[in-house]
């Protein structure tokens, strides 16, 4: 469950032919790998969403994000020339100087033309200008340019691929093909540099990764949603989100997914975990949104209990489109138990819909 919040908005900004040309995202669906690692022109959202926690050897703390949106326009096969519309492709870049105090952050858009975006499992990558993510071998490689920094990593899974929710799709709400196929990579090994106004810095840390494509965007009375990639020192990870309604409710079809250290998933349902703001919060200079700061997870079957804070309040992502929502997207840390001992992690979490509802199709 990522932000398909801008995705959504393009969407009603230009008006496609509607969502019954493409595919919904049903149970049962067969993953492959490496093929789903790649594009699913079949169904209209797709987004990759890299996010990291890492740190220099004397300890200086970075967080980041690349993610990388595909947004389908028309299916029309009388569209064969490159500059044609067929897809749209928006991308984030973010970089949390987390002990610099300061959140630099970027985006573009474009459509494929002839190379200038996509996602080619031929060619192993998916990219946005000089921004991309390539498979080689069994790394992924990241490279990201702007003018205040740029990215250069090597990221090594841990483990298998995650499919995340049951039977092949993550429900997001009541209705057949209102979910998404969501895959994680849930431990990404991480080492390279960042460049930040000149200076460079050598890295290592973790970094996660999810893919989801899908068709079905919020229902009319869901107003957004919170989720969390969690890291554990146990060499275990959690995936939560939870999603909220007009009313003020959390949904019932919230969800998450528990990785054991050895890999072996265990799907969490919304009745299985407890998610809530636990105190102080942030006022956006820029949107006045308030976004709650800090956190408290809790999920009883697993003994985990778990205080979320963040060493950097301004991590908001704003557009410079007046369509286009925001969203706070950042760096967490966490601290609290696991049975009887005690247990620290680092994540990302993502909250939309704080400074209004993410808009739905009619």
């Amino acid at each position: 469950m990522r932000s398909s919040a801008v995705a959504i908005a393009l969407v009603l900004f230009i008006a496609p032919a509607g969502e019954a040309q493409y595919k919904e995202a049903l149970p049962g669906y067969h993953y492959e790998f490496p093929r789903d690692y790649f594009d699913h022109p079949e169904y209209q959202t797709e987004w990759w969403y890299t996010t990291g926690n890492v740190k220099t050897a004397d300890g200086r703390r970075f967080g980041f994000e690349l993610t990388f949106f595909r947004e389908g326009v028309s299916r029309d096969a009388a569209k064969t020339n490159a500059w044609d519309v067929r897809d749209l492709y928006l991308a984030h870049l973010a970089l949390s100087d987390l002990d610099g105090g300061k959140f630099h952050h970027t985006e573009r858009l474009n459509r494929a033309g002839p190379g200038i975006a996509g996602a080619s499992e031929k060619e192993g990558r998916v990219w946005n200008g000089n921004w991309k993510i390539a498979w080689k071998g069994g790394e992924q490689e990241l490279d990201a340019v702007s003018e205040e920094f740029s990215l250069h990593f090597k990221l090594r899974p841990e483990k298998a691929p995650v499919i995340e929710g049951v039977n092949g799709v993550s429900q997001k709400a009541e209705g057949a093909g209102r979910a998404s196929h969501y895959i994680s990579l849930t431990r990404l090994d991480t080492k390279g540099e960042i460049t930040l106004h000149g200076k460079e810095f050598s890295v290592s840390g973790l970094a996660w990764m999810d893919h989801e494509f899908f068709t079905h965007q919020l229902e009319a009375n869901q107003i957004g949603w919170d989720w969390m990639s969690i890291q554990l020192q146990d060499k275990t990870e959690l995936m939560l989100f939870r999603i909220r309604g007009k009313d003020g409710t959390i949904g019932r079809f919230s969800a998450g997914t528990f990785v054991e250290a050895s890999g072996r998933t265990e799907h969490l349902s919304a009745s299985d975990f407890q998610m809530e703001p636990a105190g102080r919060t942030w006022t956006s200079p820029a949107t006045g949104a308030t976004y709650p700061m800090e956190w408290k997870l809790s999920v009883p079957k697993l003994g985990v209990e778990l205080s979320v804070t963040t060493p950097l309040a301004s991590q908001e992502m704003t557009g410079t489109s007046s369509v286009a929502p925001n969203y706070w997207e950042g760096a967490i840390e966490l601290n609290g138990t696991k049975g009887a001992e005690r247990i620290a992690g680092v994540g990302y979490l993502e909250m939309t819909g704080y400074d209004r509802a993410v808009q739905t199709r009619p």
